[in-house]
């Protein structure tokens, strides 16, 4: 990683770190957590007040995706389920629920705040189904081939190198398995320098990858049956999608991949 990179993941980093914090002292306020500001685009208004009333106050808070990744993949029971950038858990902690007792729900996040919040979330709640590990989303701590779906809340467009990302998804996903996504995605006509002038990459912005540039990335990663559908305007010419793609079920099992996940690690594992 250049210097430029990582300067870019410790900006992103910093700016959840600071938001996890907001959250956890709010929490110990009078009247609980209060969200964080953000605009109709971005955050918890994305999810239906159902969903909203059956998860943990600071959960809701800390949510700053573009989607709502949950609805998106169509979970169904017993399967196993990524989020990358798992921050307070929400995405997490709903589809834990979705998946139930016979499946189970990983969250991966880099930021030591967000994990430990996500953490008490998920003890709040009461989600025995839950793993929250500590890492980034270009070198998933899991083994080959074990995961049902992968899901993310516009996170990808945050990284810096998503190549690796589309690989790592396609590497721990198993034959058949799908990715559910909810990114910020370009117009094809804008330049990367036109998508930088519409904000930055902690604003979800500017790190934003094309229409045709998600699909020939993540077809160069393996994956068919690509669906890029925009859903709403988040800035000129700048999308959220809804990102769905499938590897294949003759897709080659990677060597050395095993049946089982590995042991559960908290928020102060080796993993990152």
């Amino acid at each position: 990683m250049n210097n430029q990179s990582a300067d870019l993941r410790e900006t992103v980093r910093e700016r959840y770190a600071a938001t996890a914090v907001q959250v956890t002292e709010g929490g110990s306020a009078c009247c609980g957590p209060q969200a964080i500001e953000v605009d109709d685009n971005f955050g918890s208004t994305l999810y239906t007040a159902d969903e909203r009333e059956s998860l943990p106050a600071e959960a809701i808070a800390a949510s700053l995706g573009c989607g709502n990744p949950t609805a998106v993949a169509d979970l169904h029971e017993g399967e196993r389920v990524l989020d990358l950038g798992s921050g307070g858990g929400i995405d997490v902690l709903l589809s834990a629920r979705r998946v139930g007792a016979s499946g189970k729900a990983y969250g991966l996040d880099m930021t030591e705040e967000m994990l430990a919040l996500a953490l008490a979330n998920q003890k709040k709640a009461g989600a025995t189904n839950v793993e929250f590990l500590k890492g980034t989303i270009e070198a998933i701590p899991l083994p080959a081939n074990t995961i049902d779906v992968v899901i993310s809340n516009c996170v990808i467009n945050l990284s810096t190198d998503k190549p690796a990302v589309f690989a790592e998804m396609f590497r721990v996903l198993a034959p058949g398995g799908r990715i559910g996504i909810s990114d910020v995605v370009a117009d094809d006509t804008l330049t990367p320098e036109q998508r930088a002038e519409r904000g930055d990459y902690v604003g979800c912005i500017a790190g934003a990858l094309s229409f045709a540039e998600y699909r020939e990335g993540l077809m160069a990663a393996g994956f068919t049956d690509i669906e890029l559908s925009p859903t709403h305007a988040v800035a000129d010419g700048m999308h959220s999608a809804i990102v769905r793609a499938v590897k294949p079920a003759t897709a080659p099992i990677s060597v050395g991949s095993v049946a089982a996940l590995p042991p559960a690690q908290d928020a102060s594992g080796c993993c990152s």
